[in-house]
């Protein structure tokens, strides 16, 4: 590998709506993006979904070969098409998150990913930032400083990540490094898309309200969105970070409201965590970006574009692919990883001082075993 110039980066992401895996390679060295490359989805099956749905919460320790097996064979599938990287980034499936508590839990065998896919792979990314007193999460700010020196930005960004969790980074590209003091914030801004999409399960037996459809014939319950905000995760000072279902009590808040009354006051209380999280940021943004699955909700977008005091925009707006930024931030953190370069700082996670997460499955290949290109711009 070559130790100072970019390198091909293939990363892989399973978020917690537990849709599927998606993968993606970046060009770079660890510092700056030279060039985007090929993307690729593999989705779960209902039954995988099952699966994992029954594996949330649980610890190592757990029986947990079902779920491991889904991981596994599903990251092997969307993976192996890809013929160009040199490194991989594997990010496993969380399935628990305490970092004050229990610490964090990504269910996936990285050494075995490496031994199928013939090519080194860096996992385990948040477990060294948790054991130094980081909340783990998110991880993906480091990128997102990335990017937004790619696309050129000269004032603060935002880039807001609507996935099962919400969480937000405030971005001052004209820091030379994304460890510097000011570079970057980070938090988790509270639920997005999960709740919602487990309501959509229970009430109507479909994994998500596609397009906001449900949520754009009811109107939001005032009463429980008061309520939601009296958590005490919202009076917390950032960084900080929440477990996919540390929310679940949601559900409880619009068990009374019919389908769309539930499913426009589950948007609307993603949306407001989000515009409360916005009072922490240093300065206002020129912009926030929005990526995840939540931009893609007319609804959730339409509630922000109202609720903030900037513009808000998919970040397909500027060139970025929305589905796979965080598959891109894992191949981008591994490069920082096989090269000595932090991954959190004290802005991203809480932990004392930046450090560099992840441990390197090694194959012992001869490098260049896996070195043809895979295209895309």
């Amino acid at each position: 590998m070559n130790k100072q110039g970019p390198i091909w980066a293939l990363g892989a992401m399973s978020g917690t709506s537990l849709d599927g895996v998606d993968a993606a390679c970046v060009l770079t060295d660890g510092v700056t993006i030279s060039r985007f490359g090929e993307s690729g989805y593999r989705p779960y099956t209902e039954p995988e979904q099952s699966v994992l749905r029954a594996a949330l919460g649980k610890w190592p320790g757990a029986d947990l070969e079902a779920a491991s097996q889904v991981i596994q064979r599903a990251h092997m599938d969307a993976l192996s098409p890809f013929d160009g990287a040199d490194l991989v980034g594997f990010h496993g499936q969380t399935l628990a998150h305490d970092p004050q508590g229990r610490g964090t839990h990504q269910l996936g065998d990285g050494a075995a990913l490496a031994e199928g896919l013939r090519c080194d792979v860096v996992w385990d990314f948040r477990s060294a930032d948790v054991a130094l007193g980081g909340e783990g999460a998110p991880l993906a700010p480091f990128f997102h400083w990335a990017c937004a020196r790619w696309i050129g930005a000269t004032e603060p960004v935002c880039f807001l990540n609507l996935g099962g969790v919400g969480n937000l980074t405030w971005v001052d590209p004209r820091l030379s490094k994304p460890e510097e003091d000011g570079a970057l914030l980070a938090f988790d801004t509270g639920p997005a898309n999960a709740p919602l999409n487990d309501l959509m399960m229970q009430r109507r037996g479909v994994s998500f309200d596609r397009d906001g459809g449900l949520a754009r014939q009811g109107a939001v319950e005032d009463g429980a969105l008061e309520l939601f905000l009296d958590e005490p995760f919202f009076r917390r000072m950032p960084p900080k970070s929440l477990d996919r279902d540390d929310f679940s009590l949601m559900l409880d808040l619009v068990r009374e409201l019919g389908d769309a009354d539930a499913a426009a006051t589950m948007t609307g209380m993603a949306a407001t965590a989000v515009m409360v999280g916005m009072e922490h940021c240093p300065v206002q943004p020129s912009r926030v970006l929005v990526t995840g699955g939540g931009r893609k909700n007319p609804v959730m977008m339409q509630m922000l574009s109202v609720g903030l005091d900037c513009p808000v925009q998919p970040v397909e707006d500027v060139g970025l692919d929305g589905d796979m930024l965080e598959a891109q931030a894992f191949a981008y953190l591994a490069v920082r990883v096989a090269r000595g370069l932090p991954t959190s700082a004290p802005g991203t996670t809480g932990v004392a001082t930046p450090i560099g997460g992840g441990q390197i499955s090694r194959t012992g290949l001869a490098k260049g075993a896996r070195r043809s290109r895979g295209g895309g711009a």
